[in-house]
């Protein structure tokens, strides 16, 4: 259910928040609004217990072999930002040992556990030296990078010209070994595997705590715009936001994900079969796009898109596309729970197979939406809105702060002016009251002695008599004297 009050103000409003949360997920390299993103990083997780075309996933799901002539004629497109710090690093390592025909044969044969346990980390002893000296380079290059980062932490934090101890700050990475800083070895591989699984584990937590915390902004900006109202319109807003609820409901059954209906929904329209001939086994093979025989997260969540349209859709001001993104993973986190027996986050033929032996398979009870889950209680409500409520005020005494700086620097700005303006000794002659410039005397010490003396007269001064301000030529003396008559 959209946010958004009811009139053309708040509907802004409410739109606006979504775009900032957007934006904010955006720049922080979150996980949050950004499906494709999230859908890779899914992948990634899967693919760090596969290592390479398991460990990125790269893409939607590049096949592990490929004909020559269509490897050559096409580009993969780059896989977007999992999030990690090291992503460019993994990345860049996952390509190289792709290109190994040796490793990517013991990668086809190993499963999750040999490669969560290292054993397929020790393998790397037996690719080719040039894959070896590529990825030494890689890791030279992490390491460099990772000592430029601290350098630049440190600099913001501590004294310049302070000695780092690079070793033990490098220690705090666990995508690398510090110990050896020259060559990748096995057990670099195996820690890059561990670090990118322990990371990518929490990834569904993180989402759902950031969608959290989006739902109670949202709310607590109703709740505040509906206070900002007299009652008349008050009453207007909170109509209309029931209003928009109750036509965010009415929409059709809405099946739980993976059971028989929901799947023979898919069957009869996307894949335009017979409901009548429903064959798990042919379903399966028609939705592994890549017929790399498992069905991955992303294949996954393809097979929702009819369930959300049910309840979604971007043209109305009641349905929040945040909230469908969510809605999706709780489907895909559902599906993965009852049939994902192994938890290597894939689905295998036999595992899919399993599941429609399952009496949940036959569940024909509807499936709860996110507007009908309590998200958060009142009480997390509250805490939220008095953390807001001093972080506002917070910035309101940073404000003042700064403004009084301001003030501060326009005052010493102002004086610096003034000083500049006023007249400073033998800088600018004397004015006159008519605004001519007066001849003033120079001390003896003024001038050098084979500098000639200044003229009797300013060009600019008024007449005088020709016996005043005569200037007597210096006789018999180092330095010529100035007499005034």
């Amino acid at each position: 259910m959209s946010g958004k009050g009811g009139v053309a103000t708040y509907a802004d409003r409410g739109a606006e928040l979504r775009e900032g949360f957007r934006k904010q997920s955006g720049e922080s390299g979150g996980t949050f609004g950004r499906r494709g993103e999230r859908q890779q990083a899914h992948k990634a997780m899967h693919l760090t217990w596969l290592v390479s075309a398991a460990l990125l996933g790269l893409a939607a799901c590049v096949p592990i072999e490929r004909p020559k002539e269509k490897q050559e004629a096409e580009t993969p497109p780059e896989a977007p930002d999992t999030g990690l710090y090291y992503h460019r690093y993994l990345q860049e390592v996952i390509n190289v040992l792709e290109t190994d025909g040796h490793f990517r044969e013991k990668l086809q044969a190993a499963n999750a556990e040999d490669i969560k346990s290292g054993k397929l980390s020790k393998e790397l002893d037996f690719v080719s030296h040039h894959v070896r000296t590529k990825l030494d380079e890689l890791k030279r290059q992490e390491v460099s990078r990772l000592r430029m980062l601290l350098k630049a932490k440190m600099d913001a934090t501590m004294e310049q010209n302070v000695q780092i101890d690079h070793l033990s700050l490098l220690k705090q990475f666990e995508h690398l070994d510090p110990q050896n800083q020259h060559t990748f070895e096995a057990r670099d591989l195996e820690l890059l595997i561990q670090a990118a699984t322990k990371d990518l584990e929490n990834y569904d937590a993180a989402h759902h705590e950031e969608f959290k915390r989006y739902e109670m902004m949202k709310e607590h900006e109703r709740r505040e715009y509906l206070k900002s109202l007299d009652e008349e319109k008050r009453q207007q807003e909170e109509a209309h936001f029931e209003e928009l609820k109750k036509k965010h409901k009415e929409h059709p059954k809405v099946n739980v994900p993976g059971s028989r209906d929901q799947l023979k929904e898919v069957w009869q329209e996307t894949d335009g079969l017979d409901p009548n001939e429903f064959n798990p086994k042919t379903f399966f093979k028609l939705h592994d796009t890549n017929s790399d025989g498992v069905l991955d997260e992303q294949e996954l969540e393809a097979l929702f898109t009819k369930e959300l349209e049910k309840v979604y859709d971007p043209r109305n001001e009641e349905d929040d596309m945040l909230e469908m993104e969510e809605e999706r993973l709780r489907m895909r986190e559902h599906v993965m729970q009852n049939v994902d027996l192994n938890r290597d986050r894939l689905v295998t033929l036999d595992e899919f197979l399993k599941s429609t032996q399952k009496k949940e398979f036959n569940e024909v009870d509807g499936w709860k939406t996110v507007d009908e889950t309590q998200i958060y209680s009142e009480a997390e409500l509250g805490r939220r809105a008095e953390q807001l409520r001093q972080q506002h005020q917070e910035l309101q005494q940073r404000q003042v702060e700064l403004d009084a700086q301001k003030k501060e620097y326009q005052q010493v700005v102002l004086q610096m002016e003034q000083r500049k303006s006023q007249q400073q000794p033998g800088q600018v002659p004397n004015a006159g009251p008519g605004g001519e410039l007066k001849f003033q005397a120079q001390p003896p010490h003024a001038a050098p002695a084979d500098q000639p003396v200044p003229p009797e007269s300013h060009p600019a001064a008024p007449e005088q008599n020709p016996q005043e301000n005569h200037v007597e030529p210096p006789q018999n003396q180092q330095h010529p004297e100035v007499e005034t008559q």
